[in-house]
């Protein structure tokens, strides 16, 4: 265990010490209490910010930390990649109002280990900073059906642009950039501009790969032409 704050040498070396990082006060002040009154935990200091949150894991070197995704001085996914990083035994459970696969994504790549919703009860949370592994990556039930949920009502072109959409339907039927631009009426400069966008979007290198990709996810469908 890393070293404690001011009279922490009273308590059980096995207690768990958790820093709670919240930009709501009160929020981070009923976490911090519920904290302190479980027994075999305590919390060694609550932060509203990143740098302040870095600067206490620093001074209390938590076993575990309780992290919102958005602070007041920035993000709380970057500054959970930071701890981790630093202290790789730590534990982070983040808290989140709302997920999308981004969040989940960018969550389990900073090595949080667990994922819960912000309004969730206190005994969940208290067993997830029990509970949760480092080697692993839990999501609470309720984000993963909101999750569920939200993808099927996006529909196939989620996160395109109705002219993207457009670009990619007549790429796929073999079009180049410069009939596009005279299909559509539009200019080859934003023609390129849109397919630009699309390969960002599909996460492909190549317009081929874009195509296969946006197929592969049922996004298009190519029909053959007689």
């Amino acid at each position: 265990m890393g070293s404690g704050t001011e009279g922490m040498g009273t308590r059980p070396p096995d207690v768990l010490r958790v820093l709670v990082v919240d930009d709501h006060r009160t929020v981070a002040d009923a976490i911090s209490f519920a904290v302190a009154a479980e027994p075999g935990m305590d919390c060694v200091g609550a932060a509203h910010g990143t740098r302040e949150a870095l600067a206490l894991a620093a001074a209390t070197r938590p076993d575990a930390v309780v992290m919102d995704v958005r602070l007041q001085d920035g993000d709380g996914i970057e500054a959970t990649a930071t701890l981790v990083e630093r202290y790789p035994g730590i534990r982070v459970v983040v808290l989140t109002a709302f997920v999308d696969h981004e969040l989940l994504r960018r969550a389990a790549d900073a090595g949080a280990c667990a994922l819960l919703p912000k309004d969730g009860s206190l005994d969940e949370l208290m067993e997830a900073l029990r509970s949760a592994s480092r080697e692993g990556f839990a999501v609470h039930p309720t984000l993963l059906r909101g999750l569920v949920a939200s993808t099927q009502h996006r529909g196939p072109y989620a996160g395109l642009t109705a002219r993207e959409r457009e670009v990619l339907e007549l790429l796929a039927q073999g079009l180049d950039v410069a009939a596009i631009a005279r299909s559509l009426g539009i200019s080859l400069l934003t023609t390129r501009g849109h397919v630009k966008s699309l390969l960002a979007k599909l996460n492909a290198h190549t317009q081929l790969e874009a195509v296969v990709t946006a197929m592969r996810q049922g996004l298009i469908h190519v029909h053959q032409r007689g």
